[in-house]
């Protein structure tokens, strides 16, 4: 098991707030805006932003900072981290190619998927969510194939152009693929949660990825665990506050 952090900013009153699958990019401003918004008028008033993947709707990699809407959104982290608010980042499907470059110039520390925190006394596992989909055996086969480090390394050394016109392709092809499966296989599998919550033992469970937001209550080994599902960005933004009377999800 990986080692906890703990947020701790003796300025504030411990708070901490997740968010997941945003999906920014330029052809939905609207997004765009109320996300810089919640960092500049929510986010500030926290001690920690976790944000569970799936930030941006593809990234084709860090040569692509200097890209004019990544660049807003880079302004817009370093901002709120001149400001003392931690900011930890998560592996999406959609982002899992961000890597160093990206967070040091946004200011951001990136976290590994599943991680654990100690906000409160609780122990807090977060996770992208999409590992527990296991039901959906295609998308498992290829989230395999594209996190394998060979891949990336294979996949990154084309061309910028090239690597998007492939993630475009790709992103055409899932969709066509969602709309042909249930909306159970696409869910997380109770098995794979189980085994999740038994080897890292958390108090609470806060993932994305499925855009099912809900608050679950399950019972393992006598014991009661918090499973928090973020929302999705798509049409309306909102959150998971956390602070000493508990978690509580808020819309935009």
């Amino acid at each position: 098991m990986q080692k906890s952090l703990s947020v701790s900013n003796s300025g504030l009153s411990n708070i901490a707030l997740f968010i997941s699958d945003l999906h920014l990019c330029a052809s939905r401003p609207h997004i765009t805006a109320a996300f810089i918004t919640f960092l500049q008028q929510t986010a500030t008033k926290a001690n920690a932003l976790y944000i569970l993947g799936d930030l941006f709707e593809y990234w084709a990699g860090d040569d692509d900072i200097g890209e004019e809407f990544h660049q807003q959104i880079i302004t817009a982290f370093k901002t709120l981290a001149d400001t003392g608010v931690e900011i930890f980042f998560m592996h999406g499907n959609r982002d899992f190619l961000i890597a160093e470059n990206f967070c040091l110039a946004a200011k951001v520390t990136l976290l590994q998927d599943p991680s654990m925190i100690k906000l409160h006394g609780q122990k807090i596992l977060l996770s992208h969510g999409d590992d527990l989909c296991t039901d959906d055996v295609a998308y498992q086969q290829f989230r395999v194939q594209v996190r394998d480090k060979k891949w990336q390394e294979d996949f990154l050394s084309q061309p910028l152009q090239a690597r998007k016109k492939k993630i475009e392709a790709i992103r055409m092809r899932s969709e066509q693929e969602k709309s042909q499966k249930s909306a159970v296989i696409m869910d997380v599998n109770a098995d794979a949660v189980a085994a999740l919550l038994i080897k890292y033992q958390p108090d609470v469970l806060i993932h994305g990825h499925t855009h099912r937001p809900n608050r679950h209550i399950m019972y393992l080994n006598g014991k009661s665990i918090t499973r928090w599902v973020l929302g999705d960005w798509y049409e309306q933004g909102s959150y998971l506050i956390c602070d000493e009377s508990g978690c509580r999800s808020v819309n935009l």
